[in-house]
């Protein structure tokens, strides 16, 4: 078995050998687990989206989502990234904090009580009037904005999604900003509550 190739291993466990995947996760453990762990600097968390990520490749394979193009580790290392990314926006959207954290009553504080109809009316105000802001930006910066702030993409997402350079982003964001800015201040407009 350890003289196949990728892709022969492939064959060898769609006709259903097992014993071809196990060779196959052997081979490329190290690179996949250190590219996994560059990315997260948690060994525990490393380990649970490495074995997360050859579940999703023996899923995929049994469903035939692969197509053999010789590139066998670039599409593991592609699973391996997007399942990495997944778990830093879970992570992002479960942050929580403790009252022991802080030296002030962070549950007493008004910034996290309900807000009153005034207040959800005058946010849902500003945001109506950002989104007017957006649509005076030019193509290339209004997708820019929409993409970090509403679809909540990072950089390289953004630069990967666009095909331009991360640089190229976020100079398409600073000058939205800037753009946004003057247009607030010709149109004397104020957003805050």
């Amino acid at each position: 078995m350890k003289d196949l190739t990728d892709n022969e291993l492939v064959k060898g466990f769609m006709s259903g050998s097992n014993e071809a995947i196990d060779t196959l996760i052997r081979r490329h453990r190290k690179r996949v687990f250190g590219y996994i762990i560059l990315l997260t600097k948690n060994e525990a968390v490393a380990e649970d989206i490495f074995q997360d990520t050859f579940v999703k490749v023996i899923q995929s394979l049994r469903k035939g989502k692969y197509t053999e193009n010789g590139r066998f580790i670039s599409w593991v290392i592609r699973i391996a990234h997007n399942l990495t990314i997944d778990h830093f926006r879970r992570q992002k959207q479960l942050n929580t904090i403790s009252n022991e954290s802080t030296p002030v009553d962070v549950f007493n504080s008004p910034r996290f009580s309900d807000k009153t109809v005034e207040e959800h009316i005058v946010y849902d105000q500003i945001l109506s009037d950002v989104r007017k802001l957006i649509d005076y930006l030019p193509d290339e910066q209004k997708e820019v904005v929409v993409l970090r702030h509403y679809a909540n993409l990072s950089f390289k997402e953004i630069a990967e999604q666009t095909g331009v350079s991360i640089n190229t982003a976020l100079g398409r964001m600073r000058y939205a900003l800037i753009n946004m800015r003057k247009i607030m201040e010709e149109q004397n407009l104020s957003l805050t509550k």
